[in-house]
């Protein structure tokens, strides 16, 4: 029995935030190791957002097979909303301007869509 695109879906993105965490947990050691500065932790966010995020496009994208390109943005643009809602659960509210909101937006879609067309 083949496996319904909403549940193929979920899965790239669970496997996204595993490859989130685990990146997570490699820069706070290297934050503890090294000593880095705000601009160096914010640069390593942005690295793993972006590759947490091909990386699911690229499991969604091999999983559908058809119109992997359009999959692996819905997973990129799921997986900001995801990290958006839980960060308003979270803070109670915007921590960033709109401007950061709308980059971050952006570079998870973007990065989501070359994981589908690269799979």
């Amino acid at each position: 029995m083949e496996k319904s695109k909403l549940h193929l879906t979920i899965r790239a993105l669970l496997f996204s935030y595993v490859i989130t965490g685990i990146l997570l947990v490699v820069l706070s050691l290297l934050l503890y190791r090294f000593h880095l500065q705000e601009g160096q932790i914010q640069t390593g966010v942005h690295v793993i957002y972006i590759l947490s995020c091909i990386l699911g496009g690229l499991v969604i994208g091999k999983s559908i097979r058809k119109q992997k390109f359009l999959w692996g943005m819905i997973v990129g643009f799921l997986y900001f909303a995801v990290l958006l809602a839980v960060s308003l659960l979270l803070n109670k509210g915007l921590t960033g301007s709109f401007q950061e909101l709308l980059s971050t937006a952006i570079l998870c879609t973007a990065s989501g869509t070359v994981g589908g067309m690269i799979s």
